[in-house]
């Protein structure tokens, strides 16, 4: 009986994508990205390990071997964290997982690579701004000029709405509505679309800056744009950042021993809206998270809520009485 060869990895990634995650999964762009990042890393890395360039390369030098490398290589040689390592290790069982129906020869081997398991991770404290520090990034760039003004709506807009970068750098000006009720729709993760609601004062910023750009209100144009007009991408998102944390640091130099990134934007509006009393079912909603557990890490991390609850807490002063034993055969055990 002649032996199956097994299929050339071409194949495979496409129908992979085509196929799987474009026509079946209806997955959006950012998954798909991410995705083929994290193959092209795996392709590059097993393409240097086996001498052959990726074109030529099969799913039999795909071995759990050549992935547990890879993985060590992200963290060691790429400087990965662990949170990266399983997000690239899901990307690939995923690709596995269709291999296992495409290439059922290769199903011994598909078994061994979806047993490797993701490394636990220690959750990290939520990071989030005051309001001072906050307010000091709104003011950090120079709204004279046309790049100022930019940065000062992306700030605002992250400040505000909580939006992941994908999320805002994703807005189109047809998302953006100015007349009450003021609001924005977004496209978040799983193609899954949320309205979040904006405030006067930012709807008139937005709206200027849609004006700016000579954007009407039904245009499918992306609203943030680099110098080149083209959509803001998310480096360009955390450089606005970086570059008002610079100025910042001016008035408050301690920013410069802070991580300041777009996400710390976003968990610091979910900790305000805590802090504001709103809902966690209105918190999960308005951030668009898939399960209300993870809207729950805010709560943990809220220390100001934690105080109060110790203020309120009575603390007896009164002192303990010396314990007697009532019985002889008490008195007895109590001595040994």
């Amino acid at each position: 009986m002649k032996r199956e060869e097994p299929q050339a990895l071409g194949s495979l990634l496409e129908s992979f994508f085509r196929r799987r995650l474009v026509a079946e999964r209806r997955a959006s762009p950012a998954t798909i990205a991410t995705y083929r990042d994290a193959l092209k890393l795996l392709l590059t890395f097993a393409s240097r390990r086996c001498g052959q360039p990726p074109s030529r390369l099969t799913v039999s030098n795909l071995d759990r071997d050549t992935i547990l490398g890879f993985l060590d290589h992200l963290e060691k040689d790429r400087g990965n964290s662990v949170r990266t390592r399983n997000a690239r290790l899901a990307a690939i069982r995923s690709f596995f997982q269709h291999v296992a129906y495409a290439d059922p020869a290769a199903l011994g081997l598909v078994q061994r690579v979806l047993a490797i398991h993701g490394k636990r991770t220690v959750k990290p404290v939520v990071n989030h701004l005051s309001p001072t520090e906050l307010n000091a990034l709104l003011d950090a760039p120079d709204r004279r000029t046309v790049r100022g003004r930019r940065d000062y709506a992306v700030l605002l807009f992250l400040g505000e709405t909580g939006a992941r970068v994908s999320e805002a750098t994703g807005v189109n000006a047809t998302d953006l509505r100015c007349e009450r009720p003021c609001q924005v729709l977004l496209h978040g993760k799983g193609s899954k679309d949320r309205v979040v609601p904006l405030k006067k004062d930012t709807a008139a910023v937005l709206r200027a800056l849609r004006e700016e750009r000579g954007l009407g209100a039904l245009d499918t144009l992306p609203l943030f744009v680099n110098g080149q007009g083209k959509r803001l991408t998310r480096f360009g998102v955390t450089h606005v950042v970086r570059r008002a944390v610079g100025v910042a640091c001016r008035k408050l130099p301690h920013l410069a021993r802070r991580t300041v990134s777009p996400h710390v934007l976003r968990h610091t509006v979910a900790m305000n809206l805590l802090r504001s009393g709103v809902d966690l079912a209105v918190i999960r909603s308005w951030l668009g998270h898939a399960s209300l557990d993870t809207t729950h890490h805010y709560m943990e991390a809220d220390v100001e809520m934690k105080r109060r609850a110790l203020d309120g807490c009575t603390v007896t002063r009164a002192q303990p009485k010396r314990y007697r034993p009532s019985d002889p055969v008490l008195a007895m055990l109590d001595e040994l």
